[in-house]
């Protein structure tokens, strides 16, 4: 009888709380995505919602007894702001919060409305230490390797020491989840020179250069979001959720027009079949649904912000990220990095 003790498996992590009254196609293409993410990639969900119209929703499509879950009778609507998280303290994100709060799931995922994601995040799961202010981070499909923009929205009026502090956030970012080493840094603003912009970025361009924790690379224009110059780019909510909706709109602009042009004469016809493959590589690498949405950074949890739009796909895709991201313990390594600054350094 052999006696060597074996090592019990490790414990499985608990699942993703996903939102599931939350984005306009909620709650069957919400419900489609969690399917989707637990038949095609294992990833444990419970849905968090109206119970009646879940089960409603599983049973059309053949899995009623495949994802739990939790009631919450209360929803944020999609044009509601900050203060709806405090008038329904059991909405459907506060209750995902609380789940992964109390330890029973790793992460949240939602395609609610951002502010009040965002708000009751703050509220429900706290900032990490010394840090102020979440910031939402956004991979941006750039070669040959991907970018961090932050944030997206989730502080519109951010202060020079904030952009700083997102700074490293996106660092954190770009370490754990995209492999980089000393991540360089980017300033988004008017001008390349560093006197360039206004108060607040010029103020954020000293500060960021003066940062020793910082590979701060110097500004980067719009015209740079797509180009891969930098590892990290920073900016306030306002302008990086501009920044990011008028990049997905040219985007989208481009291949409509590409496809009107292919389907023009029959030679574009022929052109467009022998590229085919090509074309299809570049529509998933450019296309937003594919990557999941923003990752809310900066709170004692992970919390993936899905496009209000959000179908079943690009569901499914935030629900992959937030599992990854949950294994890759993301807070722990954003803490870790706020708590080695130096003192003096902490300017929030």
């Amino acid at each position: 009888m052999d006696s060597a003790v074996q090592a019990a498996p490790p414990p499985t992590p608990p699942p993703i709380a996903l939102d599931a009254m939350g984005g306009d196609h909620a709650p069957k293409e919400i419900v489609a995505g969690a399917i989707q993410a637990f038949r095609e990639h294992g990833i444990p969900i419970v849905l968090v919602g109206q119970p009646r119209a879940l089960v409603e929703a599983l049973s059309e499509q053949g899995a009623a007894a495949e994802i739990p879950i939790v009631r919450a009778e209360e929803t944020l609507a999609m044009d509601e702001g900050a203060l709806a998280s405090l008038r329904r303290p059991r909405s459907s994100i506060a209750v995902a919060c609380h789940l992964v709060r109390r330890g029973d799931a790793s992460a949240v995922v939602s395609a609610g409305s951002t502010a009040g994601v965002v708000a009751t995040g703050r509220l429900r799961l706290r900032g990490i230490k010394d840090v102020v202010r979440p910031a939402i981070a956004i991979v941006l499909p750039t070669r040959p390797d991907p970018t961090v923009l932050l944030d997206a929205g989730a502080t519109a009026d951010a202060k020079p020491e904030m952009l700083v502090q997102f700074a490293h956030l996106g660092a954190a970012y770009a370490e754990t989840a995209l492999g980089r080493v000393n991540p360089k840094i980017g300033l988004l603003t008017i001008g390349s020179e560093g006197g360039k912009g206004n108060k607040l970025a010029k103020r954020a361009h000293e500060l960021l250069s003066a940062d020793p924790g910082l590979r701060f690379a110097g500004n980067v224009e719009g015209h740079d979001l797509l180009t891969g110059q930098v590892d990290v780019i920073v900016t306030d909510g306002f302008t990086g959720n501009v920044a990011l909706k008028t990049m997905e709109g040219s985007v989208r602009y481009a291949f409509a027009q590409l496809r009107d042009t292919i389907g023009e004469s029959r030679l574009a016809r022929v052109g467009g079949l022998l590229q085919r493959s090509r074309l299809r590589e570049l529509n998933r690498r450019l296309d937003a649904e594919a990557h999941g949405g923003g990752v809310l950074l900066g709170l004692t949890a992970t919390v993936v912000i899905a496009h209000g739009s959000a179908k079943a796909r690009a569901v499914s895709a935030a629900c992959e990220l937030a599992w990854r991201l949950a294994g890759q313990d993301i807070v722990t390594r954003i803490g870790d990095r706020m708590a080695a600054l130096p003192r003096s350094h902490r300017l929030w």
